[in-house]
């Protein structure tokens, strides 16, 4: 019997708990930095199992089971939830208003405290450091840089390599890898111009900033379409634009809320330089009064998968697995913040992709051309991976990426 039969084999006998762990997560929504409940949680569950338990950037909790000599593997688990009102129907619907686990973090939580169990509960079988780490914040992709900033490459033992998952629309029952970049890079800008406000009878007396801002938007698309080399990926996107609040009086100032994707370190700056440069000219084209302001947050890093540990993990998977349950995983263009840790140990990582969505409902809208349509993606209010086997599988996951360094087998 493998490392990851032994460990596995107990499998069956704790999805009852899981289970009740996850409905009450979903129950039970955090948002970013306010997860006290779920930490609770969470190092109870560990302190059980025999982890070494270590809360750090205040919410984060990172459980450490020394097992002998050997790698150190760490697993990472986000914790958020998201302000959006529920529109599941289930049972175990959230029961805060405006709140849910909508983008699955719930059962990233569940799925790796069953794994933690297991391989506790295994310790025959594999040898080295087995490190769970969860996360807050993730949502707003500040939890990760809170834990480094409170010292977590110190407070912890330093990993050979790092892993993470994330549930997301496609089969239950399926996992998805990539070598490369799995998930884009995401920037958020507020932009504000000045104008000079004036009558609205009265427009030569002022500089308008809503004109401004108007060409602002429209110069703003010749960055991905004359600017960015065919091929090569890049979204600039427009959100809000707000100025004024009454039809006859010309406002002072405008802001735009832009959102920046790419998979490239190069076209990102490139991006970003074109954004600010167009900005300013524009403005200086309208005779603004004073220059642009321009503030980024919510800032994402590139996910870019290493090459060596993909292929060593999508082996395990698909020996675990089988060829038919390991799928390519197409790049997304939502970001997350989980390689911030790896970079901040400089340890190489892979994060793979867990179907959540029924199989059944989705050959059914595959088949139809409607997946986009019919199968709701994560941050909808509808969002609701099923449980069985989404919440085994992302165990499964866990343990047999684990066991490809830990297990004694080599």
């Amino acid at each position: 019997m493998s490392s990851s039969e032994t460990v596995l084999a107990g499998l069956e006998s704790e999805l009852g708990w899981l289970q009740e762990i996850y409905t009450r997560l979903h129950r039970h929504p955090e948002l970013s930095f306010e997860e006290h409940e779920t930490s609770k949680i969470v190092e109870e569950k560990l302190t059980a199992f025999g982890y070494s338990v270590t809360r750090i950037g205040g919410t984060g909790v990172v459980g450490v089971l020394a097992n002998g000599v050997g790698p150190a593997v760490l697993a990472r688990a986000d914790m958020d939830a998201l302000p959006v009102t529920e529109a599941t129907g289930l049972s175990y619907a959230s029961a805060v208003n405006g709140i849910m686990h909508a983008c699955g973090h719930d059962l990233h939580v569940s799925a790796l405290l069953g794994a933690a169990k297991l391989m506790a509960d295994g310790r025959g079988a594999w040898s080295g450091t087995y490190i769970t780490l969860f996360q807050p914040a993730e949502e707003v992709g500040a939890g990760s840089q809170a834990m480094i900033d409170d010292g977590l490459v110190t407070k912890v033992p330093r990993p050979d390599v790092a892993f993470a998952q994330h549930v997301m629309p496609i089969p239950a029952g399926t996992v998805a890898t990539t070598i490369g970049p799995v998930l884009s890079a995401g920037d958020s800008l507020k932009i504000t111009v000045y104008g000079k406000g004036a009558h609205g009878s009265m427009p030569h007396m002022s500089v308008d900033p809503v004109v401004l801002a108007a060409s602002i938007v429209l110069r703003l698309q010749s960055i991905v379409s004359r600017e960015t080399k065919p091929g090569d990926f890049a979204v600039v996107t427009v959100g809000a634009l707000n100025a004024g609040a009454t039809s006859n009086i010309i406002p002072d100032r405008a802001t735009l809320l832009l959102n920046i994707r790419t998979y490239d370190a190069g076209i990102r700056a490139g991006v970003l330089a074109a954004v600010e440069r167009i900005v300013k000219g524009e403005c200086s084209a309208a005779g603004s009064p004073r220059e642009p302001e321009f503030e980024y947050y919510d800032q994402f890093p590139l996910t870019s998968n290493d090459a060596a540990v993909t292929e060593r993990v999508r082996t395990a998977f698909t020996a675990r697995f089988g060829a038919e349950a390991v799928r390519t995983a197409e790049r997304q263009t939502a970001s997350e913040d989980f390689s911030r840790i790896p970079d901040a140990f400089d340890v190489p990582y892979t994060f793979w992709l867990l179907g959540g969505a029924d199989p059944d409902a989705y050959r059914a809208a595959a088949s139809k051309g409607t997946v986009a349509r019919d199968i709701p993606a994560n941050h909808s209010p509808s969002f609701a991976p099923v449980i069985d086997p989404t919440l085994s599988m992302g165990v499964q996951a866990h343990v047999v990426a684990a066991l490809s360094y830990l297990s004694r087998e080599g």
